[in-house]
């Protein structure tokens, strides 16, 4: 998807160089005006473009590996092109475009406009490129578990920077974070042309002050299992200085029903592969959604009674299994959103934050408002939510409404931010690992089911392996381990 993606990201960055500054530039005919001379740069032409890289990746190809391993749809039996996906066995050679845009676009361009930002005293766009950095390296650590951060994005001046663990890295973001915040960055606002380069708030700073303190505490829920007493040191600080955290959504609504301007994952899956068909749904979601009488099904899938297929069964004849033929496609549109922290997400980390170190006071309520927004975020109201979602949540069980919110969570990630469901399965467990395939009599709807054409000898995938242009090139790459090992803040 490489040269698919550059093309999207050009697009987004063409687009807001020309709005917001095209008609003030005297242009050189020899330069290239979406290619612009790196001393000649600035933040309002690197951000957007960042973004782009992020959006493009998190919300494009790495949608499909978390969709498909969080078990909201499965490779289909009549076509070939997740298959190493769904059985678990992606090797270094695999999906090194994402590794490598995120590194070589999103986060160079952040950590220029940082620079750059610093220079002239824009408190602003710092604490916004700070963020997206903070976020893109957050993706690439729990799927990698240890990334280049400390020698990393010096350009020349180091082309192997080591390699720091994942716990390292988290803290040094965290910093950065709050270094950021600590900047007068409220007293100047945007003006109308810069507003036009931010993608996610339309330069409303408040809403950047919101999602860095929300992205602080998804990162120290992150460390619960790993560093339990910095998880609950930091996130008791958010809440005694009076973090306000995000209500709305953070990412990108605004793609456009065109070549390489729609949806990142309707881009790759549908309009590059000219295909509608890969990606069916999945017996374990489906089931879930069925047995609870919910009626996402119908924007997950087109229809309240999806025909699925079981994970991983791909091999599956016709003989073997006749519905397959016939199964739900997962549903898209070129205008999908795709979002970096959702409304529902936002709120069900508060639910649990609350659970977890104040005695769940308040904790329900959040965990009301994260169900609600989540069924908001498909067009859906709070009449349409089923009744047990809200009135099973029990104060004082804490293993139990940890259950709950996660599986809240997972349900309302499908598509949008498929990849937290896998990470977040992987942190706490949620949904439970099945002990019987989803064919047997007593499976039960929801839980997570090993592939069906599994490699990996009954163990889920964790992580990614590091990929062949890293080892290539860097040899402080680290030894490769399986993909079933966990990172470092895994359960």
């Amino acid at each position: 998807m490489k040269n698919n993606h550059i093309k999207y990201k050009m697009l987004m960055l063409s687009a807001v160089v020309f709005l917001a500054f095209g008609c003030k530039k005297t242009l050189d005919i020899n330069v290239d005006p979406n290619n612009p001379l790196l001393e000649t740069t600035t933040p309002e032409v690197l951000f957007p473009s960042a973004v782009g890289s992020t959006a493009g990746r998190v919300g494009g190809e790495l949608t499909i590996i978390g969709g498909i391993w969080a078990q909201y749809y499965t490779q289909a039996n009549a076509s070939n092109q997740y298959k190493t996906i769904d059985s678990y066995a992606l090797t270094r050679n695999d999906f090194n475009g994402n590794y490598n845009e995120l590194f070589s676009g999103a986060l160079a361009d952040y950590q220029l406009a940082i620079k750059l930002a610093v220079a002239r005293n824009d408190w602003r766009y710092n604490l916004m490129a700070t963020v997206m950095k903070a976020y893109t390296y957050q993706v690439l650590v729990d799927l990698y578990d240890k990334v280049p951060y400390t020698e990393a994005l010096k350009g020349l001046d180091n082309l192997q920077p080591k390699f720091d663990d994942g716990y390292t890295i988290y803290v040094g973001l965290l910093a950065e974070i709050n270094a950021a915040l600590a900047k007068d960055y409220t007293s100047v606002p945007l003006n109308n042309d810069q507003k036009k380069t931010d993608f996610l708030f339309g330069g409303d700073m408040d809403q950047w002050t919101k999602f860095a303190n929300t992205l602080k505490l998804k990162m120290y829920l992150r460390m619960v299992n790993a560093k339990p007493a910095e998880a609950q040191a930091g996130i008791t600080k958010l809440y005694t200085d009076g973090a306000n955290f995000l209500t709305t959504g953070a990412g990108i609504a605004t793609f456009e029903d065109t070549p390489n301007s729609s949806n990142p994952f309707y881009e790759y899956n549908v309009r590059r592969l000219n295909t509608t068909t890969n990606l069916r749904a999945s017996k374990t979601f489906t089931s879930w959604l069925a047995v609870n009488n919910d009626p996402r099904a119908k924007y997950y899938y087109g229809t309240l009674t999806p025909v699925p297929m079981n994970q991983g069964d791909y091999t599956a004849t016709a003989v073997e299994q006749p519905t397959y033929a016939g199964a739900t496609v997962f549903a898209q549109t070129a205008k999908d959103p795709v979002w970096f922290i959702s409304a529902a997400e936002s709120y069900l980390m508060q639910a649990e934050a609350l659970e977890r170190y104040y005695g769940g006071a308040g904790s329900r309520a959040m965990y009301e408002n994260g169900v609600i927004a989540a069924f908001t975020q498909v067009k859906l109201t709070r009449d349409d939510v089923p009744d047990d979602y809200l009135t099973n949540y029990v104060e004082g069980n804490f293993e139990q409404n940890l259950g709950k919110i996660i599986v809240q969570k997972w349900a309302s990630f499908a598509g949008s931010h498929s990849l937290e469901g896998f990470f977040e399965q992987e942190r706490t467990g949620y949904p439970k690992i099945s002990a019987v395939y989803s064919t047997d009599d007593n499976y039960i709807p929801g839980q997570w089911v090993y592939s069906k054409n599994g490699v990996t000898s009954g163990l889920f995938p964790k992580r990614l392996v590091f990929p062949a242009s890293s080892r290539d090139r860097n040899s402080n790459t680290p030894a490769e381990v399986p993909i079933t090992t966990k990172v470092w803040w895994g359960k």
